[in-house]
């Protein structure tokens, strides 16, 4: 294994198709990869994940560079792929994108101190705008017992902040023990030893219950961090987005969170621009973002998307404009993020250091930060990747923390 992609036998790209820029970057990634085949420095390219499921028939007609494909409901058959793309033509895997979640071990491939825990697979929400159910299939939880197992061998291999990820992992349990069980799940993962951070990640609205936030409230490994995408705010855009709950029922989860977790960062998605959605929409949307203050959010611009309802929606705002209005929000969330920041400045908070830099400035995430979408705390002094360190906070930038480390743990 090696993250080189020059002088290989064999190159995996493991792709995304979500939205129109997440295909767009998976193909220029093929092209690009392929130019270096015809110059020899690749042996064989393997095209996985959502791109080969939702165009199976396409990408081989399209894209000669690909040598296999390996689709959403086969990613445990890695190995034979790979053989088999050295002695047979073009293979194929394509298994029941419903079929149980796979228990295959993994490799962990994410910085020292933290890895993702995927509890479930698919989704049966059927939003308007999006392709996943397609992609992944319906939603199924894994057994907790598998879960937690995962989890101890990974807090064993070093790993002390655990991820939790699915599509929503709030239904976690309505299909295999006709129950919310996302509790259940923590509460056990929580009295795992040396493990010392879980975050949450996809908490669908109007499934998160009191039961849920106490129990966030109540165990201090749970980061007071929640991933709540709404999306909108506008009764009438949520309706066509077919998100359940109104802006009413947003309002009133927001406040519960912030009432029973104290200190509660809250991370959010928006989409501009769909279908319906005109000034006096986004203008709402707006003046909620600016009374809400969430602290974390990702924008993004409407996406048509081929086989979705919102695909076919009348009334669609032209792609400059859904782009410009995601803009002004971005812009917004910035001032906003700002201000984090700035209330952070002279606490101490505690740090997962995962990097070193090159002028020897360690890098890392507080309890407020997920990896990648994100800033990161930099920090001078007293730690190496994998550890926590307690950093005295001295400024930001860039959307960034800047601090000291006072002491090595």
């Amino acid at each position: 294994m090696t993250e080189q992609t020059e002088d290989v036998d064999a190159v995996v790209i493991n792709t995304c198709a979500f939205i129109e820029s997440a295909k767009s970057e998976a193909i220029e990634t093929i092209l690009e990869l392929g130019m270096a085949k015809e110059q020899g420095k690749i042996g064989r390219i393997i095209v996985a994940g959502c791109l080969a499921q939702r165009y199976r028939e396409e990408i081989f007609a399209e894209m000669p560079e690909a040598d296999a494909l390996i689709g959403t409901g086969s990613y445990d058959e890695i190995v034979e792929v790979l053989r088999d793309v050295f002695s047979a033509e073009k293979p194929e895997a394509f298994g029941d994108i419903c079929a149980p979640v796979s228990e295959t071990d993994r490799i962990l491939t994410t910085y020292p101190g933290w890895a993702y825990l995927k509890i479930a697979e698919g989704c049966d929400n059927r939003c308007a705008y999006c392709v996943i159910p397609d992609i992944r299939g319906h939603f199924r939880s894994r057994p907790l017992e598998n879960i937690v197992a995962e989890a101890i061998r990974l807090v064993n291999r070093g790993v002390r902040e655990l991820i939790i990820v699915a599509q929503d992992v709030t239904r976690y349990g309505l299909d295999m023990y006709g129950r919310r069980s996302l509790p259940e799940l923590l509460s056990a993962l929580c009295g795992i030893e040396n493990l010392k951070w879980i975050r949450l990640h996809y908490l669908y609205p109007d499934e998160i219950d009191d039961a849920l936030i106490r129990t966030i409230a109540e165990n201090p490994k749970i980061l007071n961090y929640l991933d709540i995408p709404i999306q909108h705010i506008n009764d009438s855009i949520l309706k066509r987005m077919r998100r359940r709950g109104t802006g009413r029922e947003i309002r009133e989860l927001f406040s519960s969170v912030r009432e029973q977790i104290p200190g509660a960062v809250i991370r959010t998605s928006i989409i501009t621009g769909l279908p319906g959605e005109g000034d006096v929409e986004f203008e709402e949307l707006c003046e909620f973002l600016k009374e809400a203050r969430i602290e974390r959010a990702g924008v993004f611009p409407f996406s048509p998307e081929e086989g979705t309802p919102a695909f076919f929606m009348k009334d669609r705002c032209s792609a400059r404009r859904a782009a410009l209005r995601a803009e002004r929000v971005a812009a917004l969330q910035t001032d906003i993020a700002d201000d984090f920041c700035r209330s952070l400045t002279g606490k101490t908070l505690k740090v997962l250091c995962t990097g070193t830099g090159d002028n020897g400035v360690r890098f890392g995430r507080g309890p407020a930060d997920s990896p990648e979408i994100d800033g990161n705390v930099l920090f001078e002094g007293g730690t190496y990747p994998g550890e926590f360190a307690d950093v005295l906070i001295t400024g930001f930038t860039d959307g960034d923390l800047t601090g000291k480390a006072s002491d090595r743990r």
